[in-house]
Order: structure tokens, then C-alpha cells, then sequence
């Protein structure tokens, strides 16, 4: 089911989600889907919980191209419970960014180049990866949603702030640094 996302502004999306305790029912998997049909009715790269509407540690990122960010190079489809992201080095990179709860804006943000993530699946089983690139831009980006942040707060120059149209009036978003 297509969910409504909430927007900038909504205070649900500045709480800091509690932890999933139990794995494999029902409720979770509704909810995973859910939000599966609600980010690719989107086009997103990922949607949170919070996003949603739901108080909960559970992130979801990756799939095929994504007409958002036809530059950004591939994501395994993932499903990330009760993150625990490691910068593996102090590297920053910026990059613009966009989301489903600012829709129509852009930001240039500074996200860690190199991180390590550790979770749960939706069954509860424990895995970890290690991110580089548009991959772990994309994870920081979903995990800031369960602690409350949105990209808007990590913008550092608000000269690279702005609605899409406006900033890419020819509809491609380049990097630019």
C-alpha cells in the first residue's frame, strides 16, 4: 500500500525512533512493504520509517536506476533494521541531495566517503556491509530520518539551497565540487 509521506515541518520527523524488538511478523513485513510500494511509487533511493508516519528503527535504500539520481552508480536493495553506521575514515564528499519529506528542493551536503553499517533483516537475522560512494550517501541520508534530521540541517551554504527547478532549470543535477 502507498503510504503518505510526511513533510518538512511535520514534528513526527524530529523524534528519534525506538528500536525494533520483534522480528518476522506480520506487522513488520506490512510495513517493509509498505514502504517498498510507497518509495518506488516515488522514485526514491530509500525511505524511513519516520517518513511514513512510524516510530521505528527500520530503513529501506537501494534497487534499480532511479529517475532521480540517473548518475549515481548501483545500491543493493536493503532492508536495515536498527542501524549502527561507523565512519571508517574522516573523508567527506558533498553531493546534492533531495528527499521525499522536502520535495522539490535541493541541498549540496557533506556526507563520511567510507562507512561500515551493521543491522537486522526483517527476520531478525544480524548482517553488515561496508559503503562508498552514492551507497553510503544513501545509507547516512535513511539513518538521519530515525534520529530526527533532515538534510535541510546538514546544509552548510545555503547559496547551494533551493528548489530543483530553479537550481537545474535544464532538469539534470551535476556535481558540481
Amino acid at each position: 500500500m502507498i503510504r503518505e509521506v510526511l513533510r518538512m515541518g511535520d514534528p513526527r520527523l524530529l523524534r528519534r525512533a525506538a528500536p525494533v524488538e520483534v522480528f518476522a511478523t506480520r506487522e513488520l513485513a506490512a510495513l517493509i512493504q509498505d514502504m517498498r510500494d510507497t518509495m518506488a511509487h516515488l522514485n526514491g533511493a530509500g525511505l524511513a520509517a519516520p517518513q511514513i508516519g512510524v516510530d521505528l528503527r527500520v530503513v529501506i535504500f537501494g534497487g534499480g536506476a532511479n529517475p532521480r539520481y540517473p548518475d549515481a552508480s548501483s545500491v543493493p536493495d536493503t532492508v536495515l533494521i536498527n542501524p549502527v553506521l561507523t565512519p571508517l575514515s574522516d573523508d567527506e564528499e558533498g553531493g546534492w541531495e533531495g528527499c521525499l519529506s522536502v520535495p522539490g528542493l535541493r541541498g549540496w551536503v557533506s556526507r563520511w566517503t567510507d562507512l561500515h553499517y551493521a543491522g537486522f533483516d526483517e527476520q531478525g537475522q544480524a548482517f553488515a556491509r561496508r559503503a562508498t560512494g552514492f551507497h553510503a550517501r544513501v545509507v547516512q541520508h535513511e539513518c538521519d530520518h530515525l534520529d530526527g534530521v533532515l538534510y535541510p540541517m546538514r546544509v552548510r551554504d545555503f547559496s547551494r539551497f533551493g528548489y530543483t527547478e530553479v537550481l537545474f532549470p535544464d532538469g539534470v543535477v551535476v556535481a558540481d565540487d
